[in-house]
């Protein structure tokens, strides 16, 4: 019988990250690669690894993702919210502990767009009376 493999998204930014979780000893792979070759900093590993290690399930889940767009920071955040919505799909009854840990939200916050007649987003160009 084939395994059963849980398949979640996740956004942050313009990061997507499609997740696909299946039971195993914990390794994490993304885009083919290590989790730790993948993402350079450390932080950003743990990052990545919080909901598992928050449900304590660390070595009963392998992670197949594939990540695109944005930056490093923001394909972790993406890495993150997808692992947590396939380990919910897999086991709700680790919901408690993932929404009270912030795992389940999603990041409203995007770029915004220049405007027409600035130099930036918010920045104006220098006011002159005369």
């Amino acid at each position: 019988m084939a395994k059963e493999i849980y398949h979640a998204v996740g956004r942050r930014k313009s990061a997507v990250a499609r997740v696909y979780l299946s039971e195993g000893k914990g390794t994490v792979t993304v885009n083919g690669e290590e989790l730790a070759a993948y993402m350079k900093r450390d932080s950003l590993t743990l990052l990545v690894r919080q909901p598992m290690a928050v449900t304590n399930t660390d070595a009963s889940y392998d992670v197949k993702a594939t990540v695109a767009g944005g930056g490093t920071a923001g394909q972790a955040g993406a890495l993150r919210l997808g692992i947590s919505r396939a380990i919910l799909l897999h086991d709700d009854t680790h919901k408690k502990v993932l929404k009270s840990g912030g795992f389940l939200t999603r990041d409203p916050r995007e770029k915004e767009r220049k405007k027409y007649g600035q130099p930036g987003a918010r920045k104006k160009f220098q006011f002159s009376k005369r």
